[in-house]
């Protein structure tokens, strides 16, 4: 975590002293050293591209045996299997519903239809894309933090170009939550700062058999410049409240909603 702190302060440039920023980057390169190269590449490299709808698809995966992953290489939605239906973590681009994220839960032998809980890590419509379709057609339940259904209506989470279809106000996730479904219990720790509801999630996943605590930080500041400077002040702040919180719980796995920057590929390829 005391990486990505010193990532941000070197590539969002509080200050204009060109020393300073150079020794935050060798600093943070000190910390991390091989472990977290890829996201020192994304962060600071010049030629970092977001993430696009236009992003390849991944192949629909079972990572655990009660959780899959569909979506592309810079976004994922994440599917938890519970006994009493699915929980899909965000939904994903607009654009990729018919051609992503439905034909990956077929893919995986799954039910659009038996998606009970939508978990929406933050109202930027890469992320609550598919709410409505699946509100509308299957009447899943869509979980959003307070403050950031007010920033639904906003045009910043519209994007560009056609308006994003957004569902109508539904569950507030609060952050020390515990959402139930099932036999599945997840938390949730309010991470503000990307956006002022930014939420992540911690949960038991399990392999064959054995449990393991997997936590999400549903926020993660993609590029320098993307949010005003109070915004990255909470997102520090927010780092270090869900350090303790994955510590408190013993998160041992980490999936990211953004993947380009955690050298996913390889882990998937695992």
């Amino acid at each position: 975590m005391r990486l990505f702190s010193s990532l941000l302060f070197a590539c969002v440039a509080f200050a204009q002293d060109q020393a300073s920023i150079q020794r935050h980057i060798e600093r943070a390169k000190a910390i991390a050293g091989t472990t977290w190269s890829e996201a020192a590449t994304y962060f600071c490299a010049e030629s970092s591209m977001p993430n696009r709808p236009t992003d390849p698809a991944i192949a629909p995966t079972r990572l655990f045996d009660n959780l899959s992953v569909i979506g592309s290489v810079g976004t994922a939605v994440y599917v938890v299997h519970t006994s009493e239906g699915l929980i899909l973590i965000d939904g994903g681009y607009p654009e990729q519903i018919d051609t992503v994220l439905l034909p990956g839960l077929k893919a995986l032998g799954l039910d659009p239809r038996d998606v009970r809980y939508m978990l929406i890590a933050h109202g930027h419509s890469d992320h609550f894309g598919a709410a409505k379709r699946f509100q509308d057609a299957y009447g899943t339940k869509i979980y959003l933090s307070s403050e950031d259904w007010d920033l639904l209506s906003a045009p910043a989470a519209k994007g560009k170009g056609d308006p994003v279809p957004l569902p109508k106000r539904d569950q507030i996730i609060r952050g020390g939550q515990t959402i139930v479904l099932g036999d599945t219990r997840i938390q949730t720790v309010a991470v503000p700062g990307h956006t002022p509801g930014a939420i992540a999630f911690l949960f038991p996943v399990f392999d064959k058999g054995k449990k393991y605590e997997a936590g999400l930080f549903g926020g993660t500041v993609l590029s320098a410049g993307f949010v005003s400077a109070d915004g990255l002040r909470d997102y520090i702040k927010s780092i270090g409240r869900y350090r303790q919180e994955a510590a408190a719980n013993h998160v041992e796995v980490e999936i990211q909603n953004h993947p380009l920057m955690d050298g996913f590929a390889k882990k998937l390829d695992a």
